[in-house]
């Protein structure tokens, strides 16, 4: 018992455990008296929690029935059909059934009848000769049962077709008065309820009954292999259930779900010989799957096919959604965004707190050892240790990760997955793709979503891993000490003039036992503090090492978005996940077993029903919005990239633009493909030609995000990806510039490309390094904005490559607010998001003088904006030296600009002046760096051979 039932405490520190197998490979099996009870006692329907406990309930005999809610049914139609001799003609009767709230019908032969009199007779004399205690009560509630099965031949008045229905709806109802009668197994089958029948968040009952399925039919290339194709097949008896939004098949024996297909565009079903090759077939298909299933009668086979299309044809799956998209907009829907980690990984910690069933995460990379509320003082709330306690308390945790290329990537999955699986057997992850089976080595699953109970989902940019974390702040150092003001403005550490000297890298090092965290102040710990330019993440396994020298680098700050999402927009989200979680065990051999189970979506139906909020919400359109591919998801949608157009070409006012990367202009299929760099072209220049004001503001970061020293030129892959980001910008025929020849020197009017940077003391030395922008948003005319995980690249956008998911938020309500100088309805949480971005970057958020009201006033863009640029760029060159710059134009002038002297190093007080002018985060974006230099890898470079689709 203690093998199964007894889990035994994990360490603390992941250092200690022992990540070489897989500590759980079996559910915990068994049920305490008291989730028994919280798996019947409901009046409204079974909880959802019924999924993941059919094997209970199979075993414990739950009776699928809700106890002490009647079930009472009406014989209210017949129909007449031609028995197989096309002699005689029978008689087919509707009963429609109630039980609680829920509503289904079932058509019935008269044979039916007798069958399920003659099952339970056998039954009752079966108990009868087992004299046993046990049954006692069982034989006390048999005796009310009628022995004889109601005549339908005799009497006159037996003969009227009203008279009949009257005699089987009585005695129907009368067996389903006795609790042995209606729990049994030939009953339920009779009235086509199982153990799913009744869980609420399922929606409607639907249709349910005994089937044999077919084996393959699968679409994914690769699963149909011998003695699954249509030549050599075999036939399973299944019990079949059809919802709203999916169906399903399970072995109705031991309870265990075997297969759930969702409803998606392409779902069809067809009836006849010609689409099954078998008589009495029923074809059932969606992108994935041909599901082949045989009924016992041509008239059952169209009984299916007719109920399954009436049960399923106000789903909206069914349909192509606006841009092309999966899910269509959920007016009314409580949403919240996110400007950096810190308030995400807060409000996240608070909603996983809350779960009471499932939660589902998606990463690109997870760091277990990840603290979503800091300063840690204890492990609490440490990632891992948040879903253990939530697996303890018996919900369901499941993770998909990105499968790197080891040799590319040291994000090291494996030892993510392995760290959350030895915790409980509560928390199952998985990662995908299988390089070699699924032949996908550039493409990635880059979403970064958390679902919670499928009525809270977050999505956005953010992932569950070290580095993220940050604040508006954007501190450069984190040395566990006391903060004041420095002269220059910002935060530094109290120690370096005169306090207590912050430990040595070798002590630093030795800090590994976070068992006692008490009075810790530190914001990032070991790995989390990073400058992954400077040097990239390694060594993952030992998470609480300094991956730098804290002391002498300076970490990198992280600025990205995030949104919330409640009701139906988050049963999207976790539509999305069970899309993919069930995709990837099918595909992948190692998660066929049942650890791994099929995940069920919830019924959008009941989805306005939210057990809690995440504080500070508030009303909008959102739509969930997804780049999905049949090697990813198994469908294919590039939804992202239409509303980003669309968003572009229809903006009256301005777009604001903030993203990891800007790779695009399309060349004809030549190289780049996406056109969202030909939307803003286009839509500048009819601003120009219409003689209208219109802004363009892109902000990205100031280098890729790799690890190069930049004084050397950074490396191949930092220049591949400026090269693509210069095309796009300024460089060649295509780019958005060279293609705003009309306006001539006026492009300064139209569009600004940024960067941010920061500055900082750190050991009484001043430093600056650049904010990295991880961010993947678009904010248009103060009124809709686009949050997600998509970069402005051909990888995120284009569908067929990473997989991405993004929400489009709309305002439905109006606040006054001011654009050009004139009276303009914004909507709320648009403007109040585009004025939390435009008061950090420009400084307003500590200079009050600064208006960031209107965004496309002349005032606004050239002096606010573009002058805060152009200052910060001078001062932090003269100060610092600063790379990537404008007066480097090729690598003889970078070798000798990188070895002057700089006046932070030669007059550091004359340095400290010069810096307290800077206003805000905002640096122009260096056009003309490396501009003489051909910036694409040599083909005779591991990076030169990679195809050219890598970078873009």
């Amino acid at each position: 018992m203690a093998g199964t039932g007894v889990i035994e405490p994990a360490a603390q520190s992941s250092t200690a455990q022992n990540l070489s197998r897989r500590r759980f490979s079996h559910d915990i099996h068994g049920i305490s008296p008291d989730e028994i009870d919280g798996l019947m006692c409901s009046s409204n329907g079974r909880p959802f929690l019924v999924v993941h406990h059919l094997s209970e309930v199979q075993d414990e005999g739950i009776p699928f029935l809700m106890p002490g809610v009647p079930i009472t049914c009406r014989v209210d139609n017949t129909e007449k059909y031609t028995t197989r001799s096309k002699v005689r003609v029978g008689t087919l009767y509707t009963v429609q059934l109630t039980h609680g709230h829920f509503h289904w019908s079932v058509k019935r032969k008269y044979k039916h009848f007798q069958e399920l009199h003659r099952d339970l007779y056998k039954h009752k004399m079966m108990l009868h000769l087992l004299p046993l205690g046990r049954f006692l009560k069982d034989r006390q509630q048999l005796r009310a049962m009628s022995e004889e099965m109601p005549s339908l031949h005799g009497t006159e008045r037996t003969r009227r077709t009203s008279s009949k229905m009257k005699y089987l709806e009585e005695y129907l109802n009368g067996l389903l008065e006795n609790s042995f009668c209606r729990s049994d197994h030939s009953m339920l089958e009779f009235l086509s309820v199982g153990a799913l029948s009744f869980v609420t968040d399922l929606g409607p009952k639907g249709l349910e009954g005994p089937i044999f399925k077919r084996s393959g039919g699968h679409r994914i290339q690769g699963l149909n292999c011998i003695g699954h194709h249509q030549f050599c097949f075999r036939w399973s008896r299944r019990w079949l259930v059809v919802k709203d939004s999916f169906l399903m098949y399970m072995n109705r024996d031991n309870g265990s779900i075997n297969f759930v297909l969702l409803l998606d565009p392409e779902f069809k079903v067809k009836v006849g010989r010609s689409y099954t090759d078998t008589k009495y077939g029923v074809c059932i298909e969606n992108f994935t799957r041909s599901l082949i299933i045989r009924c016992s009668s041509y008239r059952q086979t169209h009984w299916w096919s007719h109920e399954i299309n009436r049960l399923t044809e106000t789903c909206d799956f069914l349909k192509v959604q606006r841009f092309e998209g999966f899910a269509p907009p959920r007016e009314n829907t409580l949403t919240k965004w996110y400007v950096n980690g810190s308030g995400y990984f807060a409000d996240l910690a608070d909603a996983l707190e809350q779960a009471k069933e499932e939660i589902f995460i998606t990463d690109w990379w997870l760091s277990p050892e990840v603290f979503l509320k800091r300063p840690a003082t204890d492990n609490y709330w440490r990632l891992d240790e948040i879903l253990k306690r939530k697996a303890e308390q018996g919900v369901k945790v499941c993770v998909l990760l990105y499968k790197e290329m080891e040799m590319a990537l040291g994000i090291n999955s494996e030892h993510s997955k392995r760290t959350l699986m030895n915790m409980h057997p509560n928390i199952k992850v998985m990662r995908h793709p299988d390089h070699v089976a699924s032949v996908i080595f550039m493409w990635a699953h880059h979403e970064k979503t958390v679902a919670i109970d499928q009525t809270v989902a977050f999505v956005g940019g953010i992932d569950l891993a070290f580095g993220r974390w940050d604040d508006s702040q954007y501190r450069l150092t984190d040395l566990g000490l006391a903060e004041t003001a420095s002269p220059t403005g910002d935060a530094v550490d109290n120690g370096l003039s005169g306090g207590p000297k912050p430990l040595e890298p070798d002590m630093q090092a030795k800090e590994k036992d976070l068992d006692d965290l008490t009075g810790n102040i530190k914001l990032w710990l070991g790995k989390d503090y990073s400058n992954f330019i400077r040097k990239d993440w390694v060594q993952l396994d030992k998470p609480f090492e300094d991956n730098i020298d804290r002391t002498l680098v300076p970490r990198m700050p992280w600025r990205d978005l995030s949104a919330a999402v409640h009701g139906k927009a988050a049963r999207d989200v976790a539509r999305h996940f069970i899309q993919r979680w069930n995709f990837t065990k099918i595909f992948k051999n190692k998660y066929k077993d049942e650890f791994y189970p099929y995940l069920l979506p919830k019924s959008h139906c009941t989805a306005d029903s939210l057990s809690f909020t995440v504080p500070g919400s508030s009303k909008a359109k959102v739509q969930v919005l997804r780049s999905a591919d049949r090697w990813s998801t198994g469908t294919n949608e590039n939804s992202i990239l239409n509303a980003y157009i669309h968003t572009i070409e229809n903006s009256e006012h301005y777009i604001y633009i903030e993203n990891q990367f800007f790779i695009s202009c399309a060349d004809d299929g030549k190289t780049i493909y996406n056109g969202i760099g030909d939307a803003i072209v286009k839509r500048i220049l009819r601003a120009h030609r219409e003689q209208t004001k219109y802004r363009v503001f892109v902000v990205v970061p100031l280098l890729p995000g790799f690890e190069g020293d930049i004084r050397l030129g950074g490396g191949n892959a930092i220049q591949a990806i400026l090269h693509f980001t210069y095309r796009t910008m300024c460089r060649g025929e295509h780019s958005i510039l060279s293609r705003l020849r009309e306006v001539e020197d006026l492009w300064t009017e139209y569009i600004t490309l940024c960067g941010l940077r920061k500055h900082c003391l750190l050991s009484q030395s001043l430093v600056t390094e650049l904010i990295y922008v991880h961010s993947k948003t678009l904010i248009a005319d103060d009124r809709c904005y686009i949050i997600g995980s998509a970069n402005i690249n051909d990888r995120s956008m284009l569908g067929n490559r990473d997989s991405e998911m993004a929400v489009f938020v709309e305002d439905e309500d109006r606040v006054l607010s001011v654009m050009g100088g004139q009276e303009y309805q914004a909507g709320p949480l648009t403007l109040a998001l585009r004025k939390e971005c435009f008061s950090v970057l420009v400084g307003a958020s500590s200079d009050p003088s600064v208006n960031v009201d209107d965004p496309i006033s002349d005032e606004f863009f050239l002096l606010g904006w573009n002058a805060s640029a152009k200052l910060n760029v001078n001062i932090y060159e003269k100060v610092f030296k600063c790379l990537p710059t404008n007066s480097v134009h090729n690598m003889r002038q970078l070798k000798e600009y990188a070895s002057e002297e700089r006046l932070c190093d030669t007059d550091p007080q004359q340095a400290k002046k010069e810096l307290k002018a800077v206003r805000g985060l905002l640096v122009h974006f260096p056009l003309r760096f490396l501009c003489e230099e051909n910036l694409l890898p040599p083909l005779n470079t591991k990076e030169g051979m990679a195809p050219v689709g890598l970078w873009t």
